[in-house]
């Protein structure tokens, strides 16, 4: 069965012990790594791993040995309690060995969590959990936390006071940073109101939050998309202090606007076109593109390549002009473009 949305949320905190198997897959591994450690704490309690309830089987070892996870499943426990076996960054070569051990489940084995990469709708190990009677498919998408996930994660680390300004603050850095670091930043701010009664305020977050923030070339491209020309500077002057290079950034720029075109052109619309490009765009990121490519149209998109085609030219050519000034005067004569 295939969980989703805020019932894949409940799931990962009450995860049900009654269950054979969870199958939790994204392009993210850190989100993924997380959400398996909050199944799994849920199940086996915060001792189960010392009791021995919980057998680790990556998967090098599992195509080397395939009774290694029925083996796991049957063994009897050295504690009283329920038990996991869990199979890290497991692939679709592996299905036919998982649902064999999926079939010779009974009530009372070990719950099987597997944890994957990226997989598409066409995928085996998908399809085994997504159509198994008693199992669940959990695809997660690297999408920002809910306001309702936020504050799971505040009372999980004991912080239920928190005012308004530094919920919107929260949110704010929830989008800045990737899960693992927004969570070690609440762990900290968790850590600094220790023994404080006092609202979490404003300036709270301020202190426990990461002194810079890394940018991804995602988020300039999409910030040009979509016509918001007054953040591309910002953007940008994190992407030169991590030190991306203007010709790097002309060319993921380019291979954004080609995916954009190759769907606004499509005769049966954006959203059959954004279903067919290749290599293929997954979940809310798809939704995002095919919102981007509908709102510019095929001939802007064409006159965006063209212009990005001669900052290319003009890159690599033997001039003397700052090579990120000139990129992102190019970018914001995109952004300009895209709100005509």
């Amino acid at each position: 069965m295939k969980l989703s949305g805020r019932d894949a949320s409940a799931y990962f905190k009450r995860p049900d012990p009654g269950k054979t198997g969870l199958l939790i897959y994204g392009a993210d591994a850190m989100r993924v790594a997380l959400k398996r450690q909050d199944v799994i704490a849920a199940l086996i309690g915060p001792q189960g791993e010392e009791e021995m309830r919980l057998a680790r089987i990556p998967a090098s070892d599992l195509r080397k040995d395939p009774a290694m996870l029925g083996d796991a499943i049957k063994a009897p426990g050295f504690f009283p309690g329920p038990r996991v076996a869990f199979v890290e960054d497991a692939t679709d070569g592996l299905a036919k060995t998982i649902e064999g051990a999926l079939k010779d489940w009974q009530a009372g084995d070990a719950q099987v969590i597997v944890t994957a990469g990226q997989l598409n709708a066409r995928s085996s190990l998908r399809k085994l959990f997504e159509c198994h009677r008693n199992a669940y498919a959990v695809g997660l998408y690297d999408d920002p936390p809910t306001r309702a996930e936020i504050e799971s994660e505040l009372a999980q680390s004991g912080l239920r006071n928190v005012d308004r300004a530094a919920m919107q603050d929260l949110e704010a850095l929830s989008r800045e940073l990737g899960p693992g670091d927004f969570r070690q930043t609440l762990e900290k701010l968790a850590l600094y109101k220790l023994g404080d009664e006092t609202p979490v305020v404003s300036a709270d977050v301020l202190a426990c939050a990461p002194a810079s923030t890394e940018a991804s070339l995602d988020d300039v491209l999409n910030i040009v998309a979509e016509g918001r020309a007054g953040e591309i500077g910002p953007v940008l002057a994190k992407l030169e202090a991590q030190g991306v290079q203007a010709v790097g950034l002309c060319i993921g720029a380019t291979r954004h606007f080609r995916t954009l075109h190759a769907a606004a052109s499509d005769p049966k619309g954006a959203a059959a076109g954004i279903a067919r490009v290749r290599p293929p765009v997954f979940g809310p990121r798809r939704d995002r593109m095919q919102r981007q490519a509908q709102n510019w149209g095929m001939t802007r998109l064409e006159n965006a390549l063209s212009l990005l085609t001669d900052t290319d030219l003009q890159l690599r050519s033997s001039s003397k002009a700052p090579t990120m000034a000139a990129m992102e005067r190019a970018l914001i004569r995109l952004a300009m473009l895209a709100r005509r």
